[in-house]
């Protein structure tokens, strides 16, 4: 593929908590309309790439471009301006401000509801639960507030940290299936992930981490095929 074709990119990335460096020379690459998974166990550096692309944590060397533009010389609250939509772990939703006002702070033009529709399609239930307060909802039903949120802003990429972490099992297939109505409509996803299973179904691509840095890279149709290639490096049964 060309540049042309790559979202998101990071080049030697390196990043970290203080004098603690969690992440080490990291490379990757999101395509347009991509799904892509990083997969790891806890603690080796995957809740980090997304928060230091987010502009969450500094940047100690190397650089993330997005769309050309590097994104390391922005004031963080640029990133998401862009076209980056950000879903971090545990939903980061408000939970003493209502569903209405959880789903357009922050919105550039708090007047603006073109994408309500849209939005409200995919979750309708958060349209009857407008003037609910956040706190009240269920955990599914956060995580839904969480990716609505993400969509009024009409991002052209979202990043996904363990979407159906502490969820019913009962609405994991209804946010593993509404992703893939997101990423069907041309919306990259970068998709962190401890379910192995929720990263084969959702991604076409997925790379592994460990000790912050990228140890593996395959493609879902052969890890399918051959899910040894993935255990090796995970330590675990796929």
């Amino acid at each position: 593929m060309s540049s042309a074709d790559i979202s998101l990119e990071l080049r030697g990335v390196s990043s970290g908590y203080g004098k603690v460096t969690a992440l080490r020379d990291v490379g990757l690459k999101l395509h347009r309309g991509e799904a892509l998974a990083i997969l790891g166990r806890n603690g080796v550096g995957k809740t980090t790439t997304l928060k230091t692309i987010m502009g969450l944590l500094k940047l100690n060397a190397g650089e993330i471009i997005f769309e050309g533009k590097p994104l390391s010389t922005l004031p963080t609250h640029e990133i998401p301006r862009l076209g980056i939509g950000y879903v971090p772990q545990g939903r980061g939703i408000f939970p003493n401000l209502t569903v209405r006002e959880n789903l357009y702070i922050g919105h550039q033009d708090p007047k603006a509801r073109d994408l309500s529709d849209y939005v409200f399609e995919r979750f309708p239930l958060l349209k009857e639960r407008l003037n609910q307060y956040g706190g009240t909802l269920s955990g599914g039903e956060q995580q839904m507030l969480s990716l609505a949120r993400c969509l009024i802003m009409n991002p052209k990429i979202i990043l996904l940290d363990e979407p159906t972490e502490g969820i019913m099992p009962k609405l994991v297939a209804e946010i593993r299936n509404e992703i893939k109505k997101i990423n069907s409509e041309g919306i990259g996803i970068l998709l962190v992930e401890q379910n192995v299973q929720t990263a084969l179904k959702l991604c076409s691509r997925v790379l592994v981490m460990d000790k912050g840095a990228i140890i593996f890279e395959g493609q879902t149709d052969a890890i399918k095929q051959n899910p040894e290639s993935l255990n090796q490096h995970l330590g675990m049964v796929v």
